[in-house]
């Protein structure tokens, strides 16, 4: 039981803690032996930015605006907007836009099957995919396509901006989750490669891109982490970014998390050639501590770690067991408080990452169940997100 304790605790700590400690000793012991050098050259490519809309009637008109006003040549961007599926009138809106690309089927198939339709068409040497409920900050084009300078740079991830809404539990939970997310995203580009983009806003050389299979429910880490296999890195472009508002509630964010997990475990059995760390030793490093234990092993040793250290405690093994019971415990309850006053749509900063770290984890339970009972569907059941005005 002593075994299944220390087991459980250091997967836990590496995972959430360790390896982000590791990253940043290795970068600054990189950073000395190869010191990093900026070309400032101008570097402008023709680039081709897909929105991929769904009923976003309310939205995409502000969407429309927020692209057409990003500072890029406009003989220099393709701007392609795809409405499959909509049954509003996204498509009629994008429509009276002359210089969008509109693109548009009565059937919908799923973000995967849009994206590959809409990869026929780009003649662009580089693409940029983005969310259609998110605005970019008006350099984010040109921030991301700088990042192509280095031949060895396949793709460029964004960043993603959750917007803090006063009485939203959903926004400061999720929030706070991006944030830690963005630091380790630079730690891992510092060292190697960002392991996985977000959907929200991401890019790739169009050469290295190959038609996904349509039943793949996170298109987005399955294309980046493709452009890994092929020997290129992903970039960081957190000066590039994606602002969105946030789920309407704890209900709605409930839903994403559970999508995302059963897309991890799908992701993990499809990649599973990147399990192979001597085929692909820094990217197998990084793919399997930040991503395969944060699914597979991390949700695991919270439940072995919290019945190891109960039984511990019961046969009396000592102090040190039992305070790690009392712990956990503690932070439990307030995660359950947290629960509570989320539903209710009430803030208390002293449960946020309690309530948030334990709503993920049982999130990737019910994603894992989904994944192995086939009920997961790749065709996204369209998220209600805060009606909200973004000023960039």
């Amino acid at each position: 039981m002593k075994s299944i304790f220390f087991i459980s605790l250091s997967i836990l700590f590496y995972n959430y803690f360790g390896y982000g400690l590791l990253l940043a000793l290795l970068v600054r012991l990189k950073r000395i032996l190869q010191p990093e050098t900026h070309d400032s050259t101008e570097f402008e490519p023709s680039v081709t930015l897909i929105i991929a809309a769904y009923n976003e009637e309310a939205f995409i008109e502000q969407k429309i605006n927020n692209t057409l006003a990003l500072d890029y040549p406009e003989h220099k961007l393709d701007i392609i907007f795809i409405t499959d599926g909509s049954s509003d009138d996204t498509e009629n809106i994008v429509r009276r836009y002359p210089r969008i690309i509109s693109l548009h089927e009565y059937e919908r198939k799923g973000k995967t099957a849009a994206i590959n339709r809409a990869m026929k068409i780009v003649t662009t040497p580089f693409v940029i995919f983005c969310d259609a409920n998110t605005l970019l900050n008006v350099s984010a084009v040109k921030n991301i396509v700088k990042h192509y300078r280095d031949e060895k740079t396949g793709g460029v991830a964004g960043e993603k901006k959750v917007l803090m809404q006063d009485g939203n539990t959903a926004a400061a939970t999720e929030g706070i989750y991006w944030k830690y997310e963005s630091l380790l995203k630079k730690l891992d580009a510092a060292f190697y490669t960002v392991v996985g983009a977000a959907g929200e806003l991401f890019s790739i050389r169009t050469s290295l891109f190959s038609p996904v299979d349509t039943s793949v429910i996170l298109d987005d880490f399955i294309i980046s982490l493709r452009v890994n296999q092929m020997g290129y890195r992903i970039a960081y472009a957190p000066d590039a970014y994606a602002m969105e508002a946030p789920s309407m509630d704890i209900k709605e964010e409930h839903k994403r998390k559970v999508r995302i997990s059963a897309g991890g475990f799908q992701s993990i059995v499809m990649l599973k050639n990147l399990l192979n760390i001597f085929r692909y030793p820094l990217l197998s490093f990084q793919y399997i501590s930040h991503r395969v234990l944060r699914w597979t092993l991390s949700p695991l040793s919270l439940s072995l770690l919290l019945l190891s250290a109960a039984v511990l405690t019961y046969f009396q093994a000592g102090w040190f067991y039992t305070s790690i019971l009392f712990a956990q415990v503690i932070f439990y309850l307030l995660a359950l408080a947290g629960w509570f006053l989320a539903s209710k749509n009430i803030k208390f900063k002293p449960c946020y990452i309690p309530f948030y770290f334990t709503f993920m984890n049982v999130a990737i339970y019910e994603g894992f169940f989904k994944y192995i009972r086939k009920q997961q569907s790749s065709v996204w059941e369209k998220a209600h997100r805060e009606v909200t005005y973004i000023n960039i």
